[in-house]
């Protein structure tokens, strides 16, 4: 089955069926790897992308929940957001390992759109469902602090 698909700004067609996950189309077909396999059952964050703008688990996410909403991957995040995000996470050392960190940008970066100025409390609850087996939560929050800060020319 063809479906049109908007994807990184760009509208393209894609030959899979209705109950594909969208992470199977990103990896497989379009060969987009940022976005990482973790456990397959939405508990880990590694597969988070955005669909208008939220936050998804593109494991558990069927291609027909996505119609024609656009959808973002690691690859095609941009914008003030994502800079400040991307510039804090460096300034951070957040990243250890790294295999969970496009997740936890993408999850960093909707919370920042929708509240650019997030306490302790709300940096927890939107990033509760993103695991780092390397266990660098304080640096996330801290980084997440950092983007805020940066967003806001402080």
């Amino acid at each position: 089955m063809t479906t049109t698909l908007t994807l990184n700004g760009r509208t393209q067609e894609v030959r899979a069926e209705p109950d594909t996950p969208l992470l199977w189309l990103l990896r497989g077909e379009l060969q987009l790897t940022g976005t990482k396999f973790g456990c397959g059952m939405a508990l880990c964050g590694a597969c988070t992308v955005h669909v208008n703008g939220q936050p998804v688990r593109g494991c558990v996410t069927p291609l027909s929940a996505v119609g024609r909403q656009p959808v973002t991957t690691i690859e095609g995040l941009a914008g003030p957001v994502a800079d400040a995000v991307r510039a804090a996470w460096v300034a951070q050392d957040v990243a250890q390992c790294g295999y969970c960190q496009s997740g936890q940008i993408m999850a960093a970066v909707a919370l920042l759109a929708g509240n650019p100025k997030p306490g302790d409390a709300d940096i927890d609850a939107a990033m509760s469902g993103n695991l780092c087996r390397c266990g660098t939560y304080p640096r996330i929050r801290a980084a997440v602090h950092d983007a805020a800060r940066r967003l806001s020319g402080a």
